[in-house]
């Protein structure tokens, strides 16, 4: 099976042969329909974010299960799934306190002397990709890294949940829990920022500042559901969201990962008003927020895939998508084959896609 194979931090992928194992244990074998190519695998991919060599990156998709291993207890073969890559024991301090994505048990993992889930096709081991490698025609991975969705949503679509979706609607609904009539500011408007600001929308936000320096990203997310659109780079930037919003949003959304987009989110709260990070922000940086503005009664807080209950929330996300209320056709740039892989990474660091997403034959 083919797959795209990263053997060096900042070189382009390489489209390779590889060969999984078969199913263990609570493994899932699957059938890859679609991968979402998210700037997270770009952090990655580029060496701002450290990770062993050689591996497949992704883990964005959704597909159909082939087989499985046993004491699988909630997947069959030829269930419709999508994957998350923070893979959840299920009984640890975070998962049964209801925080599954702040999981790290290593039970989920197999033991370092077993085979490796992946290899390439001259046996060389690969090192699995935050638990996916999911730019693969074929993913194994543990029970809990993929969740039976309803037959009836299309597969190119439920991949986009599996990161960007589930991180910027959690963030609205799990961490900020955004009543009726509140106002967010969502600084980013990629696929993370968009599905902020339209799950935003589906709340009752009254007000929804989308912030980005792309003027075709802010026409996009006009479509769904701001109702302001501002240029980030315009001179006076702060000030002006504070004018408009009578003195700051309760909720700001950061979705860009820089310092300075963090500082932002910071200052253009309300006071009580809560910031919430959602971006990667790369090792060495630091977010400096004046002491005396803590006075305000101003939260932040960081979040990881927004603080999602996979089993509960992804398949209400797919209801809200097939009752017209979830918009995901939007943010779907263009649709690609694996080959094309490296052109669609090249987009996302000239910032101007929203998502590409792989499509499997």
């Amino acid at each position: 099976m083919k797959a795209a194979i990263l053997f060096e931090a900042e070189k382009p992928l390489e489209i390779a042969d590889i060969r999984l194992a078969d199913p263990g244990p609570r493994e899932v074998l699957i059938r890859t329909a679609a991968c979402g190519v998210c700037r997270s695998d770009l952090h990655f991919i580029d060496g701002a974010f450290p990770h062993p060599v050689p591996t497949v990156p992704g883990h964005e998709a959704a597909g159909v299960v082939e087989a499985v291993g046993s004491d699988v207890a909630h997947l069959k073969p030829g269930d419709h799934v999508i994957t998350f890559f923070t893979v959840f024991c299920g009984s640890c301090e975070m998962c049964v306190t209801g925080r599954p994505s702040l999981c790290v048990d290593p039970s989920t993992r197999r033991p370092a002397d077993a085979e490796p889930r992946i290899r390439l096709a001259d046996g060389t081991p690969l090192a699995q990709f935050l638990n996916l490698s999911a730019f693969s025609e074929m993913m194994l991975v543990h029970e809990n890294a993929c969740v039976a969705i309803d037959k009836a949503m299309p597969l190119d679509r439920a991949a986009l949940l599996g990161c960007a979706v589930i991180t910027g609607a959690g963030a609205v609904f799990n961490d900020s829990r955004v009543r009726p009539g509140e106002s967010v500011a969502v600084i980013g408007a990629g696929g993370i920022g968009l599905s902020a600001i339209n799950a935003a929308k589906i709340a009752g936000a009254g007000m929804i500042l989308a912030i980005d320096p792309v003027a075709e990203k802010r026409e996009i997310a006009l479509k769904m559901g701001a109702t302001h659109a501002i240029d980030a780079t315009m001179d006076g930037l702060a000030k002006e969201v504070l004018t408009l919003t009578g003195g700051g949003v309760h909720y700001a959304i950061e979705a860009v990962g820089r310092p300075n987009t963090a500082e932002l989110a910071w200052t253009i709260l309300r006071r009580g008003g809560t910031a919430t990070i959602l971006g990667m922000i790369a090792p060495g940086n630091s977010v400096t927020l004046p002491g005396p503005t803590f006075l305000t009664g101003k939260k932040i807080q960081g979040s990881l895939l927004g603080s999602t209950r996979f089993p509960i929330d992804m398949p209400r996300l797919v209801r809200m998508y097939l009752d017209g209320l979830l918009d995901l056709d939007t943010m779907v740039a263009e649709r690609i084959v694996l080959g094309q892989v490296n052109d669609a990474l090249e987009k996302l660091r000239k910032g101007d896609s929203v998502r590409s997403v792989i499509e499997f034959a």
